[in-house]
């Protein structure tokens, strides 16, 4: 658990796919280019599915040194051998979460205004994502949280690792580090991406070492 720890530490650039043709390269391209911990998200895909893909993931991960995260599901983190779970403010409490993966799993945990942000500190979370700053089509009917938040974010959050989220690619990354943020999460940014791998190489340099 304490290298799980230092590596979300370390950490900077975090990239969300789904169950797509291609992951394999995709996920090379993206940690080649300097993604430091990947999520697999995909609300449609089957258990086995998800599990089919996990072993890329790990795989993947265990190649260069990331962390491998999978959302909601904490039922399938022992069979996925994820390092971390990530969950939203509509799932199960991290109270909860921490109760069925143990003590050695990290716990991401979604929020979406300040308030929530505040409470999440109170939390067994281990990093938490805030946003989304801008609207996206991969949170569909959410509103943009907008760089106030951030800014609040980056004043409460301490030493507690947080990742920027929603609508964040090279063009405007830039604002979000200015907003305070060190640490982004992008999935079209990389996944959508001609070169992958030199989108990602270019999202990482412009965040703070």
């Amino acid at each position: 658990m304490a290298d799980r720890r230092e590596r979300l530490a370390r950490a900077r650039l975090y990239f969300v796919t789904d169950v797509r043709p291609g992951l394999e390269g995709l996920l090379a391209a993206a940690l080649s280019g300097g993604v430091d911990m990947v999520q697999l998200r995909d609300k449609s895909a089957s258990d086995s599915e998800l599990l089919e893909a996990a072993s890329l993931f790990r795989a993947a991960c265990d190649e260069h040194g990331a962390l491998f995260w999978l959302n909601d599901r904490a039922d399938l983190v022992p069979e996925c051998g994820a390092d971390g779970v990530h969950v939203g403010q509509d799932d199960a409490p991290v109270g909860e979460v921490r109760a069925s993966v143990g003590p050695d799993v990290l716990i991401g945990l979604s929020t979406h205004s300040p308030a929530q942000f505040d409470a999440a500190l109170a939390s067994e979370a281990d990093q938490l994502s805030v946003g989304p700053v801008w609207e996206t089509p991969t949170k569909e009917g959410r509103p943009a949280a907008g760089l106030e938040y951030v800014r609040h974010a980056a004043a409460r959050g301490g030493e507690r690792p947080w990742f920027a989220i929603g609508g964040i690619e090279l063009g405007n990354v830039g604002e979000v580090v200015a907003a305070g943020a060190r640490r982004v999460v992008v999935v079209r940014a990389i996944r959508d991406a001609a070169d992958p791998e030199g989108a990602a190489r270019a999202l990482r340099a412009a965040l703070p070492a």
